[in-house]
């Protein structure tokens, strides 16, 4: 509840300093745009910087799961309400902005979750790899919401710029991998830099699964202090006004999305690990800053997705406080007196995190 009692304290902050200052049209400045091109940038590198290369190869059935499942029928789950109660050109867009898991909360959750090692493995893998894909999709989502005319050969030509700049990363972090730590700072530095200038963020994405840092507290530090400065600028965006029937429906709407998708990952895990993943869902700097980013061009975006993003942590925190309390209490009946197992939380051969969705 930390988290969100901060999230709501800077947006109150934001938008009283908006009122205060008679701030108006702030989303059209070329400082707001560039800020959160950089905000988004960083947010996106220590996404990926933190993923486990390892745990990666050692589940690549999962993340390609949750890469498909995981983000896109969410987002299309979300897309398909919001459309049908209110009619929204830009449902696909606000569906895909609050769709991914945030990492960060859930690096958070970890430390004090119930779940099994294997669960663990795959809500880890799943939160880091839905994150540069969301923000790639909502890119491409936001293309086809404006224009109306599908992906052409500018979209194609920017895959191809993404690409390059990988490349152009990858060659630079060979020659500078062996040198003195600051020169692997300024390379990472300059890396976001690039990438928030040029908006090439599928290649800053995965430069940062091999440009990483001596130190990775550097980005951990970085990115805990995005979310409060992207909440800020959020909250002074609010003195437009806030949608929050329609904020309230996504992000209620959302959070089932991902009790869908659980369900379809998860079939094979043992009963709580289902019930923990299948309230997994949170939004976090991510789906601030896309809906920072999505501003720009469409006025009242963040009406939207800032009360959405305040419903989606407050159900997750409601909702596994109760799943917590549903445990103890069945923890106590079935030993009274003595301590009891979780149920189902370690099964005999169940074998590793790869087979918890075999077949899903």
């Amino acid at each position: 509840m930390a988290r969100i009692r901060l999230l709501i304290l800077v947006l109150l902050t934001g938008w009283g300093l908006a009122e205060l200052t008679g701030l108006d049209g702030l989303q059209h400045s070329p400082a707001y745009m560039l800020a959160s091109s950089l905000l988004l940038a960083v947010g996106l590198y220590g996404s990926t910087h933190g993923i486990d290369r390892a745990e990666a190869r050692a589940n690549a059935g999962i993340i390609v799961l949750a890469v498909t499942v995981g983000v896109v029928l969410k987002a299309a789950f979300i897309a398909a309400v919001i459309f049908f109660f209110y009619d929204d050109p830009f449902a696909l867009v606000l569906a895909v902005t609050v769709a991914q898991i945030d990492p960060l909360s859930v690096a958070a959750v970890l430390t004090e979750s119930r779940l099994s090692a294997r669960a663990r493995t795959i809500l880890a893998a799943w939160s880091s790899f839905d994150d540069p894909v969301t923000v790639v999709l909502s890119v491409y989502a936001a293309t086809l919401a404006f224009s109306g005319d599908g992906v052409g050969l500018g979209e194609v030509a920017d895959l191809g710029w993404n690409a390059l700049f990988a490349v152009v990363a990858y060659l630079v972090w060979r020659l500078v991998r062996g040198g003195p730590p600051w020169l692997i700072h300024a390379t990472a530095v300059t890396a976001i830099l690039v990438g928030a200038w040029t908006f090439l963020m599928l290649g800053l994405a995965i430069a940062g699964l091999f440009l990483r840092l001596p130190d990775s507290r550097r980005v951990e530090q970085a990115v805990s202090v995005a979310f409060p400065l992207a909440a800020l600028l959020m909250g002074m965006l609010l003195v437009g006004g806030v949608d929050v029937a329609e904020g309230i429906v996504l992000g209620v709407t959302a959070f089932a999305a991902q009790m869908l998708a659980a369900a379809l990952l998860t079939w094979r895990l043992p009963v709580m690990d289902r019930v923990h993943l299948a309230l997994a869902q949170q939004n976090g700097v991510t789906a601030v800053i896309l809906a920072l980013v999505f501003e720009r061009s469409l006025d009242g975006f963040v009406a939207v997705v800032a009360p959405a993003i305040v419903t989606i942590n407050v159900i997750h925190a409601l909702a596994n406080h109760a799943a917590n309390r549903a445990v103890n209490a069945w923890e106590a009946r079935s030993s009274p007196g003595e301590p009891a197992p979780l149920p189902d939380r370690h099964h005999p051969g169940d074998g590793d995190a790869g087979e918890a969705v075999d077949g899903a």
